[in-house]
């Protein structure tokens, strides 16, 4: 069970939205939620791509070494930093 407060405005709106419906307010409260949760849920991208994700093969390897590739990314960053700047920098190999 959960428990939600409303302002007064949103609270009315509720009772005459309900009356209006001829159901009750708990029950507008719950088809209103379920509706939203739907809906959020419906546009996750791993649902909506479910069909193809791990069927596309891309030759594989891409990212297999890209913790080395960004280290030597940084490397290159720090020798260029080095030669501009004529700062000596220690560099961790």
């Amino acid at each position: 069970m959960k428990s939600v407060r409303l302002d007064p405005a949103l609270e009315s709106k509720l009772r005459e939205a309900a009356k209006l419906e001829g159901v009750t307010e708990s029950a507008l409260i719950r088809q209103a939620i379920e509706q939203r949760c739907d809906t959020i849920l419906s546009n996750r991208a791993d649902l909506r791509l479910a069909d193809v994700i791990g069927k596309v093969d891309l030759g594989g390897g891409v990212a297999e070494r890209t913790g080395e590739a960004f280290t030597e990314l940084l490397r290159d960053r720090e020798a260029t930093i080095q030669e501009v700047e004529g700062v000596p920098v220690a560099v961790p190999r």
